[in-house]
C-alpha cells in the first residue's frame, strides 16, 4: 500500500544501490516508480560507469517509515534493467559502531612523552592533587566532563525499554553537547531502577565529572534521585527531560507572547502531561509571572478536590488552578490562551482549539507524533510549535544544555539553580531581535550559533550573582 504525503526527515531515509541498464532510459524508469509510490529522491550519486551505458548509482530516498522503504525496495527490484545491489537504512548506517569515541589531546611519540603522560611524570601530578584537590579541575578532563546518566526507564516516546537500548539516545547526547559547546559528555547507562542505587552509583563516579547530566529516567523516581545528588555532591546535577524542557519552553512562551502583545499575568494556560516535563515547565511558567495555569492528565484537570493524586501530582492541586476547573481537556480549554502538550499522540483536536481565545498558542511537544499536527492546527493558531525538526518553531532541548553546562562548567558551579535556568530562558529568547519575531520563528535555530555564547555568559553571570560559581572563568586553567 502506497503512503500519502508526508513531512520528508533523514530520520526515515534509505540508501538504495542500483545497477541500471541503459543509462536514460532506466535511469527514467527508476525516478518514476520511486515518485508513484511517493518516495522523495534527495540525491543520485554515481557509484562507477559500466560498460555499455550501465551503471552503478546511489539513491538516498526518504520514506515515511520502515515500511514504506521496503514497499519502495520491493517495487525497485521488479523494475526491468534494473538490478537491487543492497538497501540499507541511513539511521541505522550512522549508528554502526556507536557514534562517538575517546581520543587523546596529546600524542605518544615518544619515551619523553610516555614518560610525561604515565609513568614516572604522572606520580608527581597525583601527589599536586592530592595535596590540593581543587587542582582536580587544572589537571584533569574534570572541569569539561559530563556524566549523561540514564537508567532507560523513560526513553523518547518509547518508555521503559532498559538502559543497553538506551545507548543511542545517550551517544547523540554526548555528540550534541561535544558539537555544540566544546564540552565532554560519556554515556552512563545504569542497570537498576531503584532510587537508591542510581544516587548511590552516580554519587561513587562524581569525582571523575564536573558535572551531571540526568536523562530518561521516568517520574517519580527522576524527582527524588535529582533532589538527592543536588544535596550531596557540588557539582551540577540536571536532569534535562524536565529542566531543559522547561527552559526552551519558557523561551518560546516569551517570545510567542511578545509577538502577540499577551501579557502573562493576563492569559490562560493548559497544560496537558503532569509528568516530570509537565511539573518543570508548569513550574517556571509560574515564574514568567503566569498566574492562571490548569494541568490535565489522564483523568482530567488536576484540583484539589481529587482523591486519586500522588505527591508529584498533588503539588499541582496545590499551586496551579486557582479557579478549581473540573472536567477533561476538551471543558477546560475553554477560553485557554495557550496550550502546552507534553503527553502523547493526537490528543488535541481541531475543535479544541477553536474553543480556545482569539490569536491561541499551540506547543504540541510529544515526539515523534505531536498532540496535533501543524498541518491541522495552522489555520486555527497564531503560533504553532513542536519538538520535530521538520517543522518551525522546533522545541529542542539542544539549545539549553549544552550553553547552560558549558556557563557551569567554566565558572566551576556548584549548583544550577532556578536564577541560572531563568538567565538561560532569557538569553535564547533574546537571540532573535523583537523586530525580526514571527509566527514560525519565535525560537532560534539549533544551529544558531548565538545561542551557546549567550545562554553560557548568561549562566556565568547568574551563578555569580547567587555565590554558586567557585572560579573566574576557563582561561583561569590555560
Amino acid at each position: 500500500m502506497t503512503k500519502g504525503a508526508f513531512t520528508p526527515n533523514a530520520g526515515d531515509s534509505i540508501i538504495v544501490r542500483l545497477k541500471i541498464e541503459g543509462q536514460a532510459q532506466g535511469l527514467s524508469q527508476v525516478t518514476s516508480r520511486i515518485a508513484e509510490l511517493n518516495g522523495h529522491i534527495g540525491a543520485i550519486d554515481l557509484v562507477r560507469p559500466l560498460s555499455g551505458g550501465a551503471s552503478i548509482r546511489d539513491f538516498s530516498i526518504y520514506t515515511s517509515g520502515s515500511d514504506h522503504g521496503d514497499e519502495i525496495v520491493a517495487a525497485l527490484k521488479t523494475v526491468k534493467g534494473v538490478e537491487v545491489i543492497h538497501s540499507s537504512d541511513r539511521t541505522f548506517l550512522m549508528h554502526l559502531g556507536g557514534k562517538i569515541e575517546v581520543t587523546s589531546r596529546q600524542t605518544l611519540k615518544t619515551r619523553d612523552d610516555l614518560s610525561m603522560a604515565y609513568t614516572p611524570g604522572v606520580g608527581r601530578v597525583c601527589t599536586a592533587i592530592h595535596q590540593n584537590p581543587e587542582e582536580v579541575y587544572k589537571l584533569t578532563i574534570k572541569r569539561n566532563m559530563v556524566a549523561i546518566v540514564t537508567d532507560g526507564t523513560a526513553v523518547l516516546g518509547l518508555g521503559n525499554i532498559g538502559p543497553e537500548a538506551a545507548m543511542p539516545v545517550m551517544e547523540g547526547k554526548a555528540m550534541l553537547f561535544k558539537e555544540f559547546a566544546g564540552v565532554d559528555a560519556f554515556p552512563i547507562c545504569l542497570n537498576t531502577k531503584t532510587v537508591d542505587e542510581v544516587v548511590n552509583t552516580v554519587r561513587a563516579i562524581a569525582p571523575g565529572f564536573g558535572g551531571i547530566n540526568l536523562e530518561d529516567i521516568a517520574a517519580p523516581h527522576c524527582f527524588e534521585i535529582e533532589r538527592r545528588l543536588q544535596e550531596e555532591l557540588d557539582i551540577p546535577v540536571f536532569h534535562d527531560d524536565q529542566h531543559g524542557t522547561a527552559v526552551v519552553v519558557s523561551s518560546a512562551l516569551i517570545n510567542a507572547l511578545k509577538l502577540l502583545d499577551k501579557k502573562p499575568e493576563n492569559i490562560k494556560v493548559v497544560v496537558l502531561g503532569a509528568g516530570a516535563a509537565g511539573t518543570a515547565c508548569t513550574k517556571m511558567i509560574k515564574q514568567l509571572k503566569v498566574k492562571n495555569i490548569i494541568a490535565c492528565d489522564r483523568n482530567g484537570a488536576i484540583h484539589k478536590s481529587r482523591s486519586d493524586l500522588n505527591e508529584a501530582k498533588q503539588w499541582f492541586a496545590e499551586n496551579t488552578n486557582p479557579e478549581g476547573l473540573k472536567g477533561s481537556l476538551k471543558e477546560v480549554i475553554a477560553g485557554a490562551d495557550v496550550f502546552l502538550g507534553v503527553s502523547g499522540p493526537r490528543q488535541l483536536s481541531v475543535d479544541d482549539i477553536k474553543k480556545m481565545a482569539k490569536d491561541p498558542i499551540v506547543f504540541a511537544l510529544a515526539n515523534p507524533v505531536p498532540e496535533i499536527l501543524p498541518e491541522e492546527a495552522g489555520p486555527h493558531v497564531a503560533v504553532m510549535a513542536t519538538g520535530r525538526s521538520d517543522y518551525p518553531n522546533q522545541i529542542n532541548n539542544v539549545l539549553c544544555f549544552p550553553g547552560l553546562f558549558k556557563g557551569a562548567l567554566d565558572c566551576l558551579a556548584t549548583h544550577i539553580n532556578e536564577e541560572m535556568k531563568m538567565a538561560a530562558a532569557h538569553a535564547i529568547a533574546d537571540c532573535i531581535a523583537e523586530d525580526h519575531l514571527q509566527p514560525e520563528y519565535v525560537i532560534p535555530s539549533v544551529f544558531d550559533s548565538k545561542v551557546v555564547e549567550n545562554v553560557s555568559a548568561a549562566v556565568i553571570q547568574a551563578a555569580r550573582e547567587t555565590n554558586v560559581a567557585r572560579g573566574r572563568g576557563r582561561n583561569e586553567f590555560k
